[in-house]
């Protein structure tokens, strides 16, 4: 398998091709309008948010992925308005968004997924976003990651993308995508905007089931600040012009393997971007009685304020840890826990606590570590990725809307 991510000639996969244009529906300085399109009817698979309040786009790409999961012809989506809570209005303007997209490519409206991200609450400068439609097909390159990455950032400082390369029986193949995601980043689905696309041949049935799998460890597998957004949406389209993919097959695995790495390093991304973020850190619950009780400890640490707050200060406060595990729901024995900050033990069987200040000090001074933490000898493993949290974070989040 050899990977590509240099957002060079070449990234997207055979019969893709992208672009993006300022509409100015917010940001002034940078592209704000993606269009992914598909040379010919695409198997295609989403997932989306879990939250209630949902915004229009979901609800639209929802239906529109029901009815035509088969044919699947380009995803637009435009950064600066979520269209969230929005009423009617902003369903009959996420309807426009893919009309005006149909139009302009010849297709059914049904064969386009709608996406946004940014203000919940205000509604789409439908003239500006409807411009910024009709010349986006001018702008469609087959290389045209950077613009289509930077195109669907908020609060995001850089642009996500990354692609892969495999050989299965048949030939090679080529998984490449997008995403974005800074703040309102707590998996519960998939905590943000990720399109994906490849040339294999797979059925959309198969294609759901293996998104499904590799989001489990992934974007669900991420936190930046607990809060589950109305947008998160992650999709993928598949052209056929690759070799075909059979259930049970060993292409299949190596397909989710190497799907559950490009979702996994973009995930990543996200977290290392997170608003305010200035460390990425891997919290890990081995031994728990089972694997739900292990992510549910995990969960709980990762998404604590008190903790993330710590891992800013760089303060090796382990009382934080183990009492977030112990208000996680996880059954365990206190007395047989065993904490680590990369190899350094932190916290032994009995609770004792014999450790360096300073080396604990000099890990947790990293841009990247991991925290360990043994319930006991169950059998239960998770890791969920989280970042520290941040005096900008506040400032970022207290005037976001201005």
């Amino acid at each position: 398998m050899a990977a590509a991510s240099d957002g060079t000639q070449e990234f997207w996969p055979a019969g893709f091709s992208a672009g993006a244009v300022s509409a100015n529906i917010k940001y002034s300085d940078r592209k704000d309008l993606m269009l992914l399109v598909a040379d010919s009817p695409s198997s295609a698979a989403a997932l989306f948010t879990l939250n209630r309040c949902c915004a229009a786009p979901i609800t639209l790409s929802r239906e529109h992925l029901q009815h035509a999961p088969s044919s699947v012809r380009a995803i637009v989506c435009n950064s600066g308005n979520a269209n969230a809570a929005t009423g009617e209005k902003g369903l009959n303007d996420a309807h426009a968004m893919a009309e005006a997209v149909a139009r302009e490519l010849s297709i059914k409206p049904e064969e386009v997924l709608v996406a946004s991200t940014g203000v919940i609450g205000q509604l789409l400068p439908m003239e500006k976003v409807l411009d910024g439609i009709s010349s986006l097909t001018t702008t469609l390159q087959h290389d045209s990651v950077l613009d289509a990455a930077s195109a669907i950032m908020t609060t995001d400082t850089f642009p996500k993308f990354f692609t892969l390369e495999l050989q299965l029986s048949g030939g090679p193949i080529r998984l490449s995508g997008i995403a974005k995601g800074s703040g309102m980043i707590c998996p519960n689905m998939a905590t943000m905007l990720a399109f994906l696309a490849t040339d294999a041949s797979i059925s959309p049935a198969l294609l759901h089931e293996a998104l499904e799998k590799a989001n489990r460890n992934s974007f669900n597998a991420i936190t930046v600040d607990g809060d589950t957004s109305t947008n998160d949406m992650v999709a993928i389209l598949a052209s056929g012009t690759g070799p075909e993919i059979k259930a049970g097959s060993s292409d299949y695995t190596l397909f989710g393997e190497a799907l559950e790495s490009l979702m996994t390093f973009l995930a990543k991304l996200i977290v290392i971007d997170g608003e305010g973020a200035t460390k990425l850190v891997g919290i890990t619950v081995k031994g728990a009685a089972d694997d739900r009780d292990a992510e549910l400890a995990a969960r709980t640490i990762a998404q604590s304020s008190l903790v993330k707050t710590a891992i800013h200060g760089e303060d090796a406060n382990w009382g934080r840890i183990i009492a977030a595990a112990g208000r996680s729901g996880a059954i365990f024995n206190q007395e047989e826990l065993e904490l680590y900050f990369n190899e350094l033990s932190i916290l032994k069987p009995g609770l004792v606590a014999d450790f360096s200040e300073e080396a604990a000090a000099e890990i947790m001074a990293k841009d990247s570590y991991t925290i360990t933490l043994r319930l006991g000898n169950g059998t239960g493993k998770a890791t969920i990725w989280s970042c520290d949290l941040s005096k900008e974070y506040i400032d970022i989040n207290g005037s976001y809307r201005s």
